[in-house]
Protein backbone atom coordinates (compact mmCIF):
# COMPACT_ATOMS: atom_id res chain seq x y z
CA UNK A 1 0.00 0.00 0.00
CA UNK A 2 2.83 2.30 0.93
CA UNK A 3 4.49 1.73 -2.69
CA UNK A 4 0.85 2.55 -4.21
CA UNK A 5 0.78 5.88 -2.04
CA UNK A 6 4.27 6.68 -2.75
CA UNK A 7 3.50 6.25 -6.70
CA UNK A 8 0.42 8.39 -6.44
CA UNK A 9 2.69 11.05 -5.49
CA UNK A 10 4.90 10.44 -8.31
CA UNK A 11 1.89 10.49 -11.08
CA UNK A 12 0.67 13.58 -9.23
CA UNK A 13 4.14 15.52 -9.67
CA UNK A 14 4.12 14.32 -13.15
CA UNK A 15 0.75 15.27 -13.93
CA UNK A 16 1.34 18.42 -12.57
CA UNK A 17 4.78 18.91 -14.45
CA UNK A 18 2.22 18.14 -17.86
CA UNK A 19 -0.59 20.72 -17.42
CA UNK A 20 2.53 23.46 -16.80
CA UNK A 21 2.98 23.10 -20.37
CA UNK A 22 -0.43 23.80 -21.23
CA UNK A 23 -0.35 27.17 -19.60
CA UNK A 24 1.91 28.53 -22.65
CA UNK A 25 -1.01 28.98 -24.76
CA UNK A 26 -2.26 32.13 -23.39
CA UNK A 27 -5.62 32.24 -25.65
CA UNK A 28 -9.02 31.32 -24.10
CA UNK A 29 -11.62 28.97 -25.19
CA UNK A 30 -14.70 29.36 -27.07
CA UNK A 31 -17.78 29.16 -25.57
CA UNK A 32 -19.27 26.67 -27.33
CA UNK A 33 -16.41 24.35 -27.40
CA UNK A 34 -15.68 25.20 -23.49
CA UNK A 35 -18.98 24.00 -23.03
CA UNK A 36 -19.29 20.82 -25.54
CA UNK A 37 -16.22 19.54 -23.70
CA UNK A 38 -17.25 20.24 -19.65
CA UNK A 39 -21.02 18.10 -21.20
CA UNK A 40 -18.41 15.43 -22.29
CA UNK A 41 -16.57 15.59 -18.87
CA UNK A 42 -19.84 15.08 -17.18
CA UNK A 43 -20.83 12.20 -19.33
CA UNK A 44 -18.19 10.48 -19.46
CA UNK A 45 -18.50 10.04 -15.50
CA UNK A 46 -21.88 9.10 -15.98
CA UNK A 47 -20.81 6.27 -17.99
CA UNK A 48 -17.83 5.62 -15.50
CA UNK A 49 -19.84 5.78 -12.81
CA UNK A 50 -22.28 3.46 -14.50
CA UNK A 51 -19.41 0.87 -14.79
CA UNK A 52 -19.26 0.79 -11.03
CA UNK A 53 -23.06 -0.97 -10.90
CA UNK A 54 -22.21 -4.64 -10.93
CA UNK A 55 -19.53 -4.42 -8.43
CA UNK A 56 -19.72 -4.59 -5.13
CA UNK A 57 -18.20 -3.31 -1.46
CA UNK A 58 -15.88 -1.36 -1.09
CA UNK A 59 -14.52 -1.95 -5.18
CA UNK A 60 -17.65 -0.21 -6.01
CA UNK A 61 -16.94 2.48 -3.52
CA UNK A 62 -13.68 2.81 -5.42
CA UNK A 63 -14.56 2.94 -8.53
CA UNK A 64 -17.34 5.80 -7.81
CA UNK A 65 -14.80 7.87 -5.79
CA UNK A 66 -12.70 7.21 -9.15
CA UNK A 67 -15.29 8.53 -11.50
CA UNK A 68 -15.87 11.36 -9.17
CA UNK A 69 -12.35 12.39 -9.16
CA UNK A 70 -11.38 11.90 -12.99
CA UNK A 71 -14.44 14.21 -13.43
CA UNK A 72 -12.80 16.63 -10.85
CA UNK A 73 -9.49 16.82 -12.65
CA UNK A 74 -10.68 16.71 -16.05
CA UNK A 75 -13.02 19.97 -15.12
CA UNK A 76 -9.87 20.94 -13.36
CA UNK A 77 -7.24 20.87 -16.39
CA UNK A 78 -10.47 22.09 -18.91
CA UNK A 79 -10.90 25.56 -16.92
CA UNK A 80 -6.94 25.75 -16.73
CA UNK A 81 -7.10 25.33 -20.69
CA UNK A 82 -9.52 28.13 -20.75
CA UNK A 83 -7.97 30.54 -18.51
CA UNK A 84 -4.08 29.17 -18.37
CA UNK A 85 -1.86 30.58 -15.86
CA UNK A 86 0.12 30.06 -12.65
CA UNK A 87 -3.08 29.95 -10.73
CA UNK A 88 -5.07 27.68 -12.33
CA UNK A 89 -2.23 25.43 -13.08
CA UNK A 90 -1.82 25.43 -8.98
CA UNK A 91 -5.46 24.51 -9.14
CA UNK A 92 -5.08 21.56 -11.50
CA UNK A 93 -2.49 20.24 -9.17
CA UNK A 94 -4.36 20.86 -6.18
CA UNK A 95 -7.80 19.07 -7.30
CA UNK A 96 -5.30 16.46 -8.54
CA UNK A 97 -4.13 15.95 -4.95
CA UNK A 98 -7.11 16.17 -3.63
CA UNK A 99 -8.98 13.87 -5.86
CA UNK A 100 -6.39 11.22 -5.61
CA UNK A 101 -6.26 11.49 -1.73
CA UNK A 102 -10.17 11.08 -1.68
CA UNK A 103 -9.83 7.56 -3.93
CA UNK A 104 -6.62 6.47 -1.40
CA UNK A 105 -8.63 6.98 1.55
CA UNK A 106 -11.48 5.10 0.02
CA UNK A 107 -9.46 1.87 -0.69
CA UNK A 108 -8.18 2.36 3.01
CA UNK A 109 -11.56 1.23 4.07
CA UNK A 110 -11.17 -2.09 2.96
CA UNK A 111 -8.81 -2.80 5.54
CA UNK A 112 -9.27 -2.67 9.29
CA UNK A 113 -7.72 -2.01 12.87
CA UNK A 114 -4.03 -0.55 12.07
CA UNK A 115 -3.68 -1.84 9.05
CA UNK A 116 -6.57 0.87 7.47
CA UNK A 117 -5.09 3.60 10.41
CA UNK A 118 -1.72 3.74 8.56
CA UNK A 119 -3.32 3.36 5.45
CA UNK A 120 -5.50 6.80 5.75
CA UNK A 121 -2.14 8.45 7.50
CA UNK A 122 0.37 7.05 4.65
CA UNK A 123 -2.18 8.43 2.11
CA UNK A 124 -2.69 11.88 4.09
CA UNK A 125 1.22 12.02 4.13
CA UNK A 126 1.20 11.62 -0.05
CA UNK A 127 -1.60 13.98 0.04
CA UNK A 128 0.74 17.07 2.23
CA UNK A 129 3.50 16.24 -0.26
CA UNK A 130 1.64 16.57 -3.54
CA UNK A 131 -0.50 19.89 -1.68
CA UNK A 132 2.98 21.24 -1.09
CA UNK A 133 4.21 20.76 -4.42
CA UNK A 134 1.35 22.39 -6.07
CA UNK A 135 2.04 25.29 -3.29
CA UNK A 136 5.74 26.01 -4.26
CA UNK A 137 4.99 26.31 -7.91
CA UNK A 138 2.87 28.54 -8.07
CA UNK A 139 4.61 30.98 -5.58
CA UNK A 140 7.89 30.02 -8.04
CA UNK A 141 5.46 31.23 -10.95
CA UNK A 142 3.75 34.21 -9.25
CA UNK A 143 6.06 35.56 -5.89
CA UNK A 144 9.42 34.41 -7.39
CA UNK A 145 12.27 32.07 -6.01
CA UNK A 146 12.02 33.69 -2.14
CA UNK A 147 8.57 32.89 -2.11
CA UNK A 148 8.99 29.39 -3.30
CA UNK A 149 11.54 28.97 -1.18
CA UNK A 150 9.63 29.87 1.96
CA UNK A 151 6.80 27.85 0.93
CA UNK A 152 8.78 24.73 0.00
CA UNK A 153 10.02 24.80 3.43
CA UNK A 154 6.41 24.95 4.91
CA UNK A 155 5.67 21.91 2.57
CA UNK A 156 8.30 19.89 3.99
CA UNK A 157 7.39 20.49 7.50
CA UNK A 158 3.91 19.63 6.72
CA UNK A 159 5.15 16.56 4.53
CA UNK A 160 7.71 15.79 7.59
CA UNK A 161 4.78 15.72 10.20
CA UNK A 162 1.96 13.74 8.01
CA UNK A 163 5.18 11.03 7.58
CA UNK A 164 6.09 11.22 10.89
CA UNK A 165 2.61 10.58 12.14
CA UNK A 166 2.16 7.35 9.86
CA UNK A 167 4.89 6.03 11.15
CA UNK A 168 3.81 6.72 14.68
CA UNK A 169 0.95 5.18 14.11
CA UNK A 170 2.97 1.57 12.39
CA UNK A 171 4.44 1.53 15.94
CA UNK A 172 0.81 0.91 17.20
CA UNK A 173 0.70 -2.70 16.31
CA UNK A 174 4.02 -3.40 18.37
CA UNK A 175 3.75 -3.97 22.23
CA UNK A 176 6.44 -3.09 24.84
CA UNK A 177 9.62 -2.57 23.80
CA UNK A 178 9.44 -3.52 19.83
CA UNK A 179 6.99 -0.43 20.44
CA UNK A 180 9.13 2.22 22.46
CA UNK A 181 11.95 1.45 20.03
CA UNK A 182 10.11 1.91 16.76
CA UNK A 183 8.59 5.24 18.33
CA UNK A 184 11.94 6.58 19.48
CA UNK A 185 13.62 5.77 16.14
CA UNK A 186 10.15 7.22 14.47
CA UNK A 187 10.99 10.83 16.54
CA UNK A 188 15.09 10.58 15.38
CA UNK A 189 13.98 9.91 11.32
CA UNK A 190 11.63 12.68 11.71
CA UNK A 191 13.64 15.42 14.22
CA UNK A 192 10.84 14.79 16.85
CA UNK A 193 11.80 15.32 20.31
Amino acid sequence: MKQAIVSLAAVLCCAFAGSSFAADSKATMDAKAYKAEKDQIEATEKADKKACDPMKGNAKDVCKKEAKAKEKVAKAELDAKNKPGAAADAKVAKVKADAAYDVAKEKCEALKGNEKDVCKKEAKAAHESAKGAAKVEKAAATSGPAAANAKAKDAKDDTMDAQYSAAKEKCEALKGDAKDKCVADAKKKYNKT
